[in-house]
């Protein structure tokens, strides 16, 4: 569904990556330093005595073991906060789209995101069928959320458009 095209969609995504970069941050900085401190046991390994080979080896171990618990446990926060935010979002279109429907006379509309549990089959659909634009604009009125600032040229878009919502012709 389009729900990620909305403004609020996409502000409520953006400040969810900002709230999350500390983390990712914090993160990358715990890599780095395993992968620094793997380098230079490999670099010195022969130089060292077999206890400080071992001491070494056991922090690098004990660190990356604690990066795996901290980017899961982080995946895991960011997955069931981006959950909840689509979801709640997700909800409000849907009462857009109720509407938007009932006004245009439909009698269906097809979600034809292609997911994997269900993709619904479409035999046939006029591109003027498609009502993805008008929801995201009835939605964008309705809850009054402006428009992100556009991203400077050459950066990467915060989310990727979803695909088209389509509904048949009126019958």
């Amino acid at each position: 569904m389009a729900v990620a095209q909305t403004n609020e969609g996409q502000r409520n995504f953006s400040d969810l990556q900002k709230k999350f970069d500390p983390k990712r941050q914090q993160l990358k900085a715990l890599s780095d330093e395993v992968d620094g401190l793997t380098k230079q046991l490999q670099a010195q390994g022969d130089k060292l005595s077999p206890a400080e080979q071992q001491s070494r080896a056991k922090a690098i171990e004990d660190n990356k073991k604690k990066l795996e618990r901290e980017a899961e446990d982080a995946q895991n926060d960011f997955q069931a906060e981006m959950s909840e935010l689509y979801n709640g979002l997700a909800a409000k279109v849907y009462d857009v789209l109720a509407n938007y429907a009932q006004q245009q006379g439909f009698t269906v509309v097809f979600d034809v995101t292609g997911s994997q549990q269900q993709a619904p089959i479409v035999l046939y659909a006029s591109e003027s069928t498609n009502i993805t634009k008008q929801i995201i604009d009835a939605y964008n009125l309705k809850s009054g959320v402006p428009a992100p600032p556009a991203p400077p040229a050459g950066s990467v878009p915060v989310a990727k458009p979803a695909p088209a919502v389509k509904a048949p012709a009126h019958q």
